[in-house]
């Protein structure tokens, strides 16, 4: 089921165009990362899902309700956390929540137990009556976390959770977001740090100068990009002489020494492993290992950026 859906969603600041025709859609209980360049679109397509922008043309449907026809709906279904977002200095942590429980309408009966949950979920129960402006960074980022779940959103809509933080809090941070998705949340979050959003995305959003330039998962990325017929191999003795061997075959495109063995490109339609290990084996070769080789993120956005791949 798609819970998040973006059509043809344009938006000018007077003659700029920030986003231009996006088609997008993230399926429930999915992790999506949306990356992009500084000012390529990712927090104004956000804030327009968070109902606090209006395109230009262009709509956008949280779980099938149109985000600007269905508002006040829309921000019951969804936490929205911002890229910076101050906090009140002069509240302590259960306060702070306190005002948003109440912001949000849930019956103070139940609020008590409702950020006892929160906290506990994000793991700043000894923090309850701590001062917000006495917090670390990655403390106050795990707040900004607790306020939108405060109300129980189907949907997280989370523009750069991670900044700032050092990798100890970005690993927290990381380990939260995937017990949120097993708890059915389906998350959408932009980050600066490729390599987290590809350990924990199932899908993957490339929008530059506000047009998505690809979506889809990490493998259909390297199948665009013709990494999927690659693999390393590693054997034992001289790897030259087992690359020889494998330049024979005509389900073989390429063979290049690297590393401690040796990159094998297979022809399209063609699966390496069973073909490389049966070969080198009747030929009396020991096989170490074969692994495919895994595309980068990192690599990946700065190839389709640059508009190498199309």
């Amino acid at each position: 089921m798609v819970m998040i859906e973006t059509k043809g969603l344009t938006k000018y600041y007077g003659p700029l165009a920030a986003l231009t025709d996006l088609d997008l859609q993230i399926n429930e209980g999915d992790i999506f990362g949306f990356i992009g360049p500084n000012g390529a679109g990712k927090t104004t397509t956000m804030r327009i899902l968070a109902t606090l922008l209006e395109p230009t043309r262009g709509r956008g449907f949280i779980n099938g309700m149109e985000v600007g026809a269905n508002g006040l709906k829309v921000r019951r279904m969804v936490g929205y956390m911002p890229d910076f977002m101050g906090v009140y200095d002069d509240l302590k942590v259960y306060e702070y929540l306190e005002f948003f429980a109440a912001a949000f309408g849930l019956d103070r009966s139940k609020r008590k137990a409702v950020i006892g949950d929160v906290l506990e979920l994000t793991d700043l129960t000894v923090k309850r009556s701590s001062p917000v402006d006495g917090l670390s960074r990655g403390m106050q980022q795990r707040l900004q976390l607790a306020r939108v779940l405060i109300h129980d959103p189907k949907v997280l809509i989370l523009d750069e959770p991670a900044s700032g933080l050092d990798p100890r809090a970005r690993i927290e941070i990381r380990e939260l977001l995937r017990e949120l998705k097993k708890m059915g949340k389906t998350i959408m979050i932009s980050s600066h740090i490729l390599s987290e959003l590809e350990e924990m995305c199932d899908d993957i959003g490339i929008i530059e100068r506000g047009k998505l330039i690809f979506s889809g998962t990490m493998a259909e990325i390297s199948a665009r990009m013709g990494l999927s017929l690659k693999v390393h191999v590693r054997v034992v003795g001289d790897p030259a002489a087992a690359a020889d061997i494998l330049r024979s075959l005509p389900q073989v495109a390429d063979v290049q020494l690297a590393g401690d063995g040796f990159d094998v490109t297979l022809a399209d339609g063609e699966s390496g492993d069973g073909l490389i290990a049966r070969t080198l084996v009747r030929a009396g070769i020991d096989v170490v290992a074969i692994v495919p080789k895994q595309l980068k993120l990192d690599d990946a956005f700065l190839q389709l950026t640059k508009g190498i791949v199309h």
